[in-house]
């Protein structure tokens, strides 16, 4: 079959992350998030932690130039002779590196603007992972071992953080707009194992993928987990 890509946007302690992770293991596949930035340090010659430090936010002040000046900067980077000269630059890297990833394989990639990035390609499907505050708060205090106030602290800001950049990066789109994705799932409503088999038998609809893929490779992986 055809190669396609799976995009997630999801708000932070929905559970997204994790259900890109089963699906992308039940489709055996590789699943992209922070190693887009790994990719785009290495294309870059700029040291990873930059990029971790600006993932999926948008930087005041100046943005990433007044976050560079002063850094010493690799070989490789002064060898091309270029300028990077604000947080643009590092959404052109990434951009690049999720089209070649489309254009090479199969996979799932995870927040990033993916699903702007390659709305123009009929083998992609885009998903948006959303649940009540609660929820989230409760899954963010189980998984970071913090307090309420930390954990919604936290859903807050990076909602922010990840909403801005999304407005910024598909000139004044909104992050939630259901209108970019094929669906938004609500993962307590639905339940996060459950979300998976809705994304699956959409996929199987589409004609991406068939029944016997996910219950070949599910066999595979049942049979790793008992040797």
């Amino acid at each position: 079959m055809e190669k396609f890509v799976v995009t997630f946007a999801r708000g932070f302690g929905s559970g997204g992350k994790e259900i890109a992770s089963m699906l992308a293991k039940d489709l055996g596949i590789h699943c992209y998030e922070n190693r887009i930035l790994t990719l785009a340090s290495q294309m870059s010659g700029l040291d990873e932690k930059l990029f971790l430090d600006i993932n999926e936010r948008i930087r005041g002040n100046g943005g990433f130039t007044n976050f560079l000046r002063g850094l010493p900067k690799s070989r490789q980077y002064i060898a091309r002779n270029e300028k990077f000269v604000s947080d643009d630059r590092l959404f052109e890297y990434q951009s690049q590196i999720i089209n070649n990833l489309a254009d090479q394989e199969s996979c799932v990639i995870v927040g990033k603007c993916a699903d702007y990035v390659l709305r123009d390609r009929p083998n992609v499907v885009s998903i948006y992972i959303e649940a009540p505050r609660a929820f989230c708060v409760e899954r963010t205090m189980q998984k970071m071992k913090v307090s309420a106030k930390v954990a919604s602290a936290t859903i807050e800001n990076t909602d922010k953080y990840r909403a801005d950049y999304y407005k910024y990066y598909t000139h004044g789109n909104y992050w939630t707009n259901p209108v970019n994705y094929d669906m938004t799932l609500n993962s307590e409503k639905v339940g996060v194992e459950r979300c998976v088999k809705v994304i699956e038998e959409y996929m199987i609809l589409k004609g991406l993928i068939t029944r016997e893929m996910i219950l070949s490779e599910r066999s595979l992986n049942e049979e790793e987990k008992g040797s």
